[in-house]
């Protein structure tokens, strides 16, 4: 039988912590991002910051579930929460004010999901 689900052990541990915590603090908002994560990896989530510039207000969580590249331009300090960034994205992030963290650091931050706005 075929194996489904990604390969990498890393997102598989992330998959699991983000359903425990969905199921243990009754959020929805991280099984719906493991959702997103369990997807192929040719469908995985990739956004660009001039989306999160348009989308997002000053001072918000923001998760992706996938990767954020430097395309465009972030005019306000937001929280980003990603799999992956690119360098120019980070930079660019970084200069605006805001600041770039991982998905699980997010997670013990915030667990209960408050203030999150997830971006695909």
């Amino acid at each position: 039988m075929k194996r489904t689900g990604p390969t990498n052990l890393v997102l598989r541990k992330l998959i699991r912590e983000l359903r425990k915590s969905s199921n243990q603090y009754s959020v929805g908002i991280w099984d719906y991002v493991a959702e997103l994560l369990e997807k192929p990896s040719r469908e995985r989530v990739v956004v660009n910051l001039s989306k999160l510039n348009r989308c997002c207000g000053q001072g918000e969580y923001v998760v992706v579930p996938g990767k954020v590249l430097g395309s465009g331009d972030l005019e306000k300090p937001l929280l980003v929460a990603a799999v992956s960034f690119s360098k120019k994205a980070v930079e660019k992030i970084r200069k605006a004010g805001g600041s770039t963290i991982s998905i699980p650091d997010l997670l013990k931050i915030n667990p209960r999901g408050s203030n999150v706005r997830v971006v695909v």
